[in-house]
């Protein structure tokens, strides 16, 4: 069994129930951020089930220069930080740069590094240094066994409190494919695994100057992942996912939620029947 990771008042891992970290891709307004924020809240509290909320305030790794990224840090973190005070739950967003470390660390319960930096040596130092709980994308690039080498940069710095994201391994051009055997082979570095279902149905770079996805396997391979063992699924959501300005395709609707984690919560509980 793997170890616990404390986030605020939610406990990941060593047995903790299943956990949910959700929300849109990118804030698009404060209005939309703060709408989805309350309807997930209502939703998982009464479905028992433990949430984080996330969003970015900048996408800096877009396919296009025209591409919406968000309303920048100083904007992003003040919506951020109002969704948190507001509503009393815990906030994850990812860090880009530098210079961003410091401000985000007084906002967010959980720095995430971003797949195509997890292997920046310098910079996932950085991020550990803040003592926050640190979730790292795996990156499509990486063999699950390679996720080891990542941890230990993490644990170097003193940080024990590490989150690893499986969200989908290259398989050829503009396309990703998930491989199960690597959620248990990441939880043999003994800290909790998360499943990015949205990400995972991804196709980068898919239509041109932007991401395409097929957002309708996403539950199928949320539910996969329950079975598999997973700490936590991570799921991008949007009340219209055609409309959305950032990874729509791969989003899900927020209408299909409900049905989907409470699917996921019998998932969990049957294979926790079956490992007693």
């Amino acid at each position: 069994m793997n170890r616990q990771v404390r986030v605020g008042n939610v406990g990941i891992g060593s047995g903790n129930p299943l956990v949910l970290i959700s929300g849109p891709c990118v804030i698009e307004s404060e209005k939309a951020a703060m709408e989805t924020a309350e309807f997930l809240k209502k939703i998982t509290e009464r479905l028992d089930i433990p949430f984080i909320f996330k969003s970015s305030y900048d996408k800096a790794n877009r396919t296009s220069i025209n591409s919406f990224r968000g309303p920048g840090i100083k904007e992003g973190l003040r919506i951020l930080s109002k969704i948190k005070e507001e509503l009393g739950i815990p906030i994850l967003s990812d860090v880009h740069r530098f210079s961003e470390i410091e401000a985000a660390e007084q906002v967010l319960d959980v720095i995430q590094i971003p797949a195509f930096l997890c292997r920046q040596t310098d910079f996932i130092l950085e991020v550990a240094r803040t003592g926050k709980p640190v979730n790292i994308k795996k990156g499509q690039f990486l063999a699950p066994w390679d996720i080891s080498q990542v941890v230990e940069k993490v644990l170097s710095t003193g940080c024990n409190r590490i989150l690893i994201t499986e969200r989908g391994t290259m398989f050829g051009y503009n396309n990703l494919v998930v491989d199960f055997r690597g959620i248990q082979i990441m939880q043999q570095t003994g800290w909790p695994v998360i499943f990015d279902a949205t990400h995972s149905v991804q196709i980068p770079g898919g239509k041109g100057s932007s991401s395409d996805g097929n957002r309708e396997y996403a539950p199928v391979l949320a539910k996969a992942s329950v079975a598999a063992g997973v700490d936590g699924v991570f799921m991008e959501v949007h009340k219209d996912p055609d409309k959305a300005l950032c990874d729509g395709p791969n989003s899900l609707r927020l209408d299909m939620l409900q049905d989907l984690l409470i699917n996921l919560k019998k998932i969990r509980m049957a294979i926790s029947k079956d490992v007693s």
